[in-house]
């Protein structure tokens, strides 16, 4: 069992909250499929187990991605590992992208599941966020998208902005429930260094996030969609049964997965990440050199434990505190004792030897697990 994530470092406009590697000029963007496929053929015995549970296309954006384009991917992928009509197989759209013709070459191809970044159906909320779609675009994406057999849609919110009342929250995550959209992620607005929104709450030209009202929205994401039988099954996912992103649940079970394009990373499934050059034409120079951009990193036990801590405690599955006896005896007392006030103050709690985040552990699940990081 193993992943594959493809990133498409390209987008028509530059959302002002993003830090994610991307280009707003399509220049290169044949010769990068060009590359992914090169680089395909490179690294086919990464994965030692090449039966394929998920692929998944980020960004960037892969809906700016042509018929021709994706073809090209698949059938480069089909060449050097084994995947089927079950495998999960997703690409991230933008609203504005998904026409008619589009969503007809999608639903032709081997995707099986859209995972669409709607942001919110609020005019003042796009706006803010500079996103290229409107609140038209938002909603009637979905609609034709279901219209025409794409109905395993992932959707995804931004709360905790400026411009997002509770009032305008509420109807955010009820037309997403009337949608009948089987999968939502919901992530907090983060004002994150070296973005433009970065630069506008410095110089003042927007309002700084406010984390308390960041933290009621979360509480009524919480509450609405638990009442609408969501699974809470990651801090910032909710599904119905069945739904549960298999790629990303496959990142928080330590499957191992191949990244490919720039800035994509990989695991080994044991010890070792590696990741790509982020930079556009150095990475398609150095691929077409049939060399490959990338760097290593070997995890200490301890940056193994730490980042089992970081990913599981996050999740539905939680700490099991037989992981923790088997893959890292050392630091059993130390989770043990650690993890004390956080059992008494009700944060979380223990269930058949599982540590599991509760609702209000859930607002602080960072600031919980670094403190029961070793050093």
């Amino acid at each position: 069992m193993s992943g594959i994530y493809i990133h498409i470092p390209f987008c028509k406009q530059a959302c002002h909250y993003c830090n994610f590697h991307f280009s707003t000029s399509l220049k290169y963007k044949d010769d990068m499929v060009d590359a992914i496929c090169r680089e395909i053929e490179l690294r086919k015995d990464y994965l030692i187990d090449k039966n394929i549970t998920s692929i998944y296309f980020g960004g960037g954006t892969p809906s700016l991605l042509s018929e021709e384009n994706l073809d090209q991917i698949f059938n480069a992928l089909s060449k050097q590992f084994n995947w089927s009509a079950e495998t999960e197989i997703t690409l991230e759209a933008n609203p504005d992208d998904l026409s008619a013709e589009k969503l007809s070459i999608f639903n032709n191809s081997p995707i099986n599941r859209l995972s669409i970044g709607i942001q919110s159906f609020a005019q003042a909320d796009l706006e803010y966020m500079n996103r290229a779609h409107n609140a038209e675009e938002a909603e009637h994406c979905i609609k034709n998208a279901q219209d025409i057999g794409l109905t395993n849609i992932s959707a995804d919110l931004i709360y905790g902005s400026p411009t997002t009342s509770d009032e305008t929250w509420i109807a955010n995550i009820d037309k997403m429930i009337a949608f009948d959209i089987p999968h939502i992620s919901a992530y907090a607005l983060t004002v994150e260094e070296g973005t433009v929104l970065h630069h506008f709450v410095n110089t003042g030209k927007v309002k700084p996030v406010d984390e308390s009202v960041a933290a009621n929205h979360f509480d009524i994401l919480m509450e609405r969609l638990h009442s609408a039988e969501f699974d809470h099954y990651e801090i910032s996912n909710f599904a119905k049964k069945n739904h549960y992103a298999v790629h990303n649940s496959n990142y928080w079970l330590g499957v191992p997965y191949l990244g490919l394009g720039p800035a994509a990373h990989s695991f080994d499934g044991v010890m070792t990440r590696s990741w790509n050059l982020a930079h556009n034409p150095n990475y398609i120079k150095s691929i077409q050199s049939d060399k490959l951009p990338i760097e290593h990193e070997t995890l200490s036990t301890v940056d193994a434990y730490n980042e089992f801590i970081l990913i599981r405690l996050r999740t539905i599955w939680g700490v099991d505190i037989k992981d923790i006896e088997s893959k890292f005896p050392d630091q059993k007392d130390y989770y043990l004792r650690n993890i004390q006030p956080y059992l008494a103050s009700n944060h979380i709690v223990l269930e058949d030897d599982i540590y599991r985040l509760t609702n209000s552990g859930k607002l602080i699940g960072d600031k919980i697990s670094m403190e029961l990081f070793a050093e």
